[in-house]
């Protein structure tokens, strides 16, 4: 019966994670994938770990700040403006990992 619990409780965590993943994937396919996607004005490309390194060295606390403030082409909240910091820091962190 424990185990059975476990296997539970461990099945309901990781429809949760993928949900999570799914509701970032849907934000950044409605708000970042215009200029993500393709590098247009000097945005870093999704999945391209390289553009993205120099970005990643400043920090995530630096890069939520450039998203809620805008910069360079980027506008303000890049274009979702009901994202909270969080959102934010996952948006990042699938843009700038391999997909």
């Amino acid at each position: 019966m424990k185990k059975l619990m476990i296997a539970v409780i461990a099945a309901v965590a990781s429809m949760q994670a993928v949900a999570a993943d799914q509701a970032i994937v849907d934000i950044y396919n409605k708000t970042c994938v215009a200029c993500h996607a393709s590098g247009a004005v000097g945005a870093p490309k999704t999945g391209n770990a390289e553009e993205w390194a120099p970005r990643m060295e400043k920090g995530m606390d630096a890069l939520v700040q450039s998203a809620n403030a805008g910069l360079n082409a980027m506008p303000p909240k890049g274009m979702c403006f009901d994202c909270t910091d969080d959102q934010f820091k996952a948006l990042i962190e699938y843009m700038a990992t391999a997909q």
